[in-house]
């Protein structure tokens, strides 16, 4: 096996020589400009990985954010939010190659394109913000996989006990099974092998968010026939009644950071954008899925949220289907929660693999002679096949999933902890350093017309940033105040 990783790895360094000398020939048509394998990927796939990305388990819990904000300004905030997302997406998407969008240099990472148009302090920075939301993200998924598992297990305790039952189970034992199925797909070597896995979480998605969907409508026609009044307003939960005041000011604040960090997914544009193959142009098929999968969200986000409110009125859960808003037809509010589980697989992958990417990229720069990091080892798998195994892969991307696991076990309530990381990541990678990016890449004058909107839209974005993360941290400190360790929820 180590006889032939190391031919192999010959035989990689001489198609780069022949590259180098112009003389590829037939070898020629399996790399792409800058020396690696041919990419392949495709509007499909990349609209895949934007949805896979973009819409998570937050969506059942948009009925809940529009009870807070109300009818006009909930859907509103979703419409404002998608349309920035997609207008920042499209200018970060022409940064993808430097220093001109269509011949320039490829860039892999995030922080790569910052590094090329702007430099400084700005690449430290903008590694901050992304590698620290991507870490929050993978455990946040393992905490919130885990509770569509447990989800799972009390529908069916409350359909054989009844509905008052004492359904507490420990999310622990899920967690570890959810840690262990990525320890496995972890392996898989790079972005562009995970074109399935985004697929099928894609549908998954699709799946579990129009059973929520027809399960509110279903509860609509029910309390419209049964003549049950829900209340719903203009303006969201009554100061008085439903909530204090200052709770509603809070609880507006989290709702916006709910939203804000739905939207949030140019963490890993960059690297979706480095899966597309060269023709047609990489950032003009990047933004046709952006429009794609933005548009495709937020219709879901809108109908989701809408229906959800309208179903609950202002007493709408957190999530209605792991929060058991619907407890009947069991079976379908399990199959919904698999659905989750299943999604939270494959979009813990694709938030992960920059991370994995970042790391041994440089580690294999740092020690090119050490065959631990370096040699590929060749194994083949009955009915699979041959497949590669590295070492240092192998040890560092298991010893990272059960960090993560370790981190959602120790704090549980880390999942609300997100909704800050999400606040605080989102003005700078979804909307500062686009900006930024594009002003230097097109030249673009100070104080010129189009230089000043920018501008405003960078702020304003900024105070919506501050006043979600301040929601956030309020929320936090009350979860704080309230956990319970080792309890079964």
């Amino acid at each position: 096996m180590m006889a032939a990783a190391d031919s192999g790895k010959t035989s990689a360094l001489y198609v780069d020589r022949r590259l180098e000398n112009g003389d590829a020939g037939g070898l020629k048509k399996n790399v792409d400009d800058d020396g690696r394998e041919k990419r392949t990927g495709s509007l499909v796939t990349a609209s895949a990985h934007i949805i896979t990305a973009v819409i998570g388990s937050g969506v059942l819990s948009l009925g809940w954010a529009i009870a807070q904000l109300g009818w006009v300004v909930g859907p509103s905030v979703l419409v404002a939010f998608s349309v920035i997302t997609y207008f920042t997406s499209t200018l970060l998407a022409d940064c993808y190659r430097s220093p001109g969008p269509d011949n320039g240099r490829r860039n892999y990472t995030y922080t790569d394109v910052v590094r090329s148009h702007l430099g400084g302090l700005k690449v430290t920075l903008c590694g901050l913000a992304q590698y620290t939301n991507l870490v929050g993200v993978t455990v946040g998924y393992t905490i919130t996989a885990s509770i569509s598992m447990v989800a799972v297990k009390k529908s069916n305790c409350y359909h054989k006990e009844g509905h008052g039952a004492d359904c507490s189970v420990s999310n622990y034992p899920y967690m570890m099974i959810f840690a262990a199925v990525q320890i496995l797909l972890s392996q898989i070597p790079n972005f562009h092998k995970l074109s399935w896995l985004s697929i099928l979480a894609a549908v998954m998605s699709f799946a579990y968010s129009s059973i929520g969907l027809a399960l509110s409508v279903a509860r609509i026609i029910g309390n419209h026939m049964n003549h049950h009044e829900v209340k719903t307003s203009i303006t969201g939960v009554t100061v008085g009644v439903d909530v204090t005041g200052a709770e509603k000011v809070w609880r507006s604040f989290q709702a916006i950071g709910d939203i804000a960090f739905a939207y949030a997914y140019s963490t890993v544009l960059i690297e979706i954008q480095d899966t597309l193959r060269s023709h047609p142009p990489e950032n003009k098929v990047m933004k046709k899925a952006s429009l794609i999968g933005v548009t495709t969200t937020t219709v879901f986000y809108i109908l989701c949220g809408s229906m959800g409110y309208a179903a609950f009125g202002n007493k709408a859960p957190g999530n209605f289907l792991t929060g058991f808003g619907f407890y009947e037809p069991f079976w379908l509010v399990d199959f919904a929660n698999v659905c989750i589980a299943i999604h939270l697989v494959g979009a813990y992958q694709v938030f992960c693999q920059p991370i994995f990417n970042v790391v041994e990229s440089k580690c294999n720069k740092k020690w090119k002679d050490s065959r631990f990091v370096t040699v590929d080892h060749e194994v083949r798998i009955p009915f699979l096949g041959a497949y590669t195994i590295n070492m240092f892969r192998l040890v560092w991307r298991t010893t990272y999933v059960i960090v993560t696991a370790l981190i959602a076990m120790i704090f549980p309530f880390f999942n609300d902890f997100l909704g800050l990381i999400g606040a605080v990541s989102f003005y700078p990678l979804t909307v500062f350093f686009p900006i930024e990016m594009h002003i230097a890449q097109a030249k673009i004058p100070k104080y010129s017309f189009t230089w000043i909107w920018l501008k405003i839209l960078s702020w304003t974005c900024l105070i919506v940033s501050l006043v979600a993360a301040a929601g956030s941290i309020q929320g936090l400190a009350s979860d704080v105040k309230t956990y319970k360790p080792f309890k079964a929820q």
